[in-house]
């Protein structure tokens, strides 16, 4: 998968550092509209997915994740690429620095259901909302998140959602 960018946390020092992998999606249901989660309690906004569990591959975490965070099954048609972030903090409470890698994908919405978030998600106000893909990169772009993590999360998916609107662009 081609690699699109790397993030680099000014503080990493790559010592003691814990690898983490993830799949995110870039999807459209049949009105052109994209699932974003609003992350309320921290002001910023991203794309469904999340880790990949043991004894999952890339595709298979991505269906789960969809499921759990927007209650919908998906097609997952392209791939956009990679992200792979360097953090001197983990969003885990590993106490070490994290470097992640996410794995993103172009797909479509097949069906629609009720999202079944996970405590955590709770407890930071996650909310599903849908725009068009212009109005995702508007939103991200004028996102400012008031915690570590999403600043990072912006970074990494409003880059998702540029590279996905130039695939879309290139097939029309």
């Amino acid at each position: 998968m081609k690699l699109l960018k790397e993030l680099t946390d000014k503080k990493f020092t790559g010592k003691g550092v814990k690898l983490r992998e993830a799949s995110r999606a870039v999807l459209i249901d049949d009105n052109g509209l994209v699932p974003i989660l609003h992350v309320s309690k921290f002001k910023y906004h991203k794309l469904p997915g999340g880790g990949i569990d043991d004894g999952e591959n890339k595709k298979q975490a991505l269906i789960r994740e969809v499921l759990e965070e927007v209650g919908s099954t998906i097609s997952i048609d392209a791939e956009i690429g990679k992200i792979i972030e360097y953090r001197s903090k983990d969003n885990f409470n590993w106490g070490s620095e994290q470097k992640q890698i996410s794995y993103c994908y172009l797909g479509k919405i097949l069906t629609k259901g009720e999202p079944h978030f996970e405590e955590f998600e709770l407890l930071e106000e996650f909310e599903l909302v849908w725009m068009t893909l212009n109005e995702a990169i508007k939103t991200l772009q004028n996102d400012k998140p008031t915690n570590f993590e999403g600043t990072f999360i912006v970074d990494r998916d409003l880059t998702f959602l540029k590279a996905a609107q130039k695939i879309i662009n290139s097939q029309d």
